[in-house]
């Protein structure tokens, strides 16, 4: 009896879609075909790369691979690592699947060039008959070496990679690990340790990069500021449960000295929300969060100058301390933002136009690179081949 929402049958159920039906509702995140050559020298020196793609687009364009804009293979296909030279050849072909190339579980095929770098390196290390760790770290780019330009064009923005691969490996017991892994193969025993590191791009965005048939990347942000003090902070984005409405609020609520409860956001009106193209691929913050933050500075910008009349000295002389306008020199004398914003509407000075709101079209000067490190410790049954993981670190 009552509403059931759902029919339960107590036997397994096959979902069965029509071609039609499945093109025309999904997409797959990767299917690629990669070929690599590296040139290294004899003790480990990692000189230049050569990658060869065929990517599968399904069967029409409609999400992002690289033969349509630079993505993530072209941006960091060299990951971690110092070469000299790289070249990046991509060929798309048409096949009878859904669109490909959504971004899955990472940015913009980030996920394909990190295997493919990633393994590249394990192989040469193989090769060499060197430690898979002690390559790495051979090869990193330094920190002093950034923002740094990588040979296909593309510039990080910062990094310390050996520190952050030095902790994972002091945590995880590299060296002891190591040990017992000889002396388990001495025995016939299988144990496996596997090394990655990675950079990836997020905040796909800038212009001169991100260009959709002429649509920019960009985003924006709008803040109304009602006389009560309280912000309505409008985003170009659509959150999927990434908890937008906290975040933004945190950032807006940080820059104006206001509590989380004084900044409501509102997201997936289009009858309201500014421009934006929209919520995948690690975009969100790095974009619309920036976006937001630097529309709360416009008012804050606007708000010194009613305060500086409201507390009747001139604007250099009024101090922001993250919480209230101050007089430099004399903390005693201030105003919040919540006095500023009442005032904006009540008691604006001369040549100031009344009301407190900003927008703000955000077009980042360049992407964000983060960057760690992951081990895996993995013990085989030699019988049976059933790999059981006995530890996995992830350092970022």
């Amino acid at each position: 009896g009552g509403d059931r929402r759902f029919l339960e049958l107590g036997v397994p159920v096959k979902w069965i879609e029509t071609r039609t039906e499945n093109i025309a509702s999904t997409h797959f995140a990767r299917d690629y075909h990669m070929t690599a050559e590296i040139a290294a020298t004899e003790d480990g020196k990692m000189l230049a790369l050569r990658v060869k793609t065929i990517a599968d687009h399904g069967a029409f364009d409609a999400t992002a691979n690289p033969t349509k804009y630079p993505a993530g293979l072209y941006s960091i296909v060299t990951g971690s690592y110092d070469f000299k030279a790289a070249f990046v050849e991509v060929d798309g072909v048409h096949t009878n699947k859904p669109p490909g190339g959504v971004a899955y579980r990472c940015s913009f095929r980030v996920t394909e060039a990190s295997y493919l770098i990633e393994r590249v390196v394990d192989v040469l290390a193989r090769r060499l008959k060197m430690d898979p760790a002690e390559l790495r770290l051979r090869n990193f780019i330094r920190k002093e070496q950034f923002p740094y330009r990588s040979p296909t064009g593309w510039v990080y923005d910062s990094g310390d990679y050996e520190k952050t691969f030095k902790l994972a490996l002091e945590r995880i017991g590299y060296e002891e690990l190591r040990k017992e892994q000889k002396e388990k193969w001495a025995r016939g025993e299988f144990m496996g340790i596997g090394i990655s590191t990675f950079t990836e791009i997020v905040g796909a965005g800038p212009a001169h990069s991100f260009d959709i048939l002429g649509i920019k990347m960009f985003d924006s942000a709008a803040d109304p500021r009602p006389s009560d003090g309280q912000v309505i902070a409008r985003l170009g984005v659509r959150h999927q449960g990434q908890g937008h409405e906290t975040t933004f609020a945190q950032i807006i609520a940080e820059e104006l000295g206001l509590s989380v409860d004084d900044v409501v956001v509102e997201e997936g009106d289009t009858d309201t929300a500014p421009y934006g193209l929209g919520t995948y691929a690690s975009r969100s913050t790095p974009t619309a969060g920036a976006a937001a933050a630097l529309c709360a500075r416009r008012i804050r910008d606007k708000a010194r100058k009613i305060a500086a009349h409201l507390l009747e000295v001139n604007e250099d002389d009024v101090v922001w301390d993250g919480a209230a306008f101050s007089v430099k020199g004399l903390p005693g004398r201030s105003v919040t933002m919540k006095d500023v914003a009442f005032a904006a509407y009540t008691n604006v000075p001369d040549g100031i136009e009344p009301g407190l709101e900003a927008s703000y079209y955000y077009n980042p000067p360049n992407l964000t690179f983060p960057y760690g490190a992951y081990i895996a410790v993995v013990d085989i049954d030699k019988g049976t081949g059933a790999v059981k993981v006995r530890r996995f670190l992830a350092r970022r």
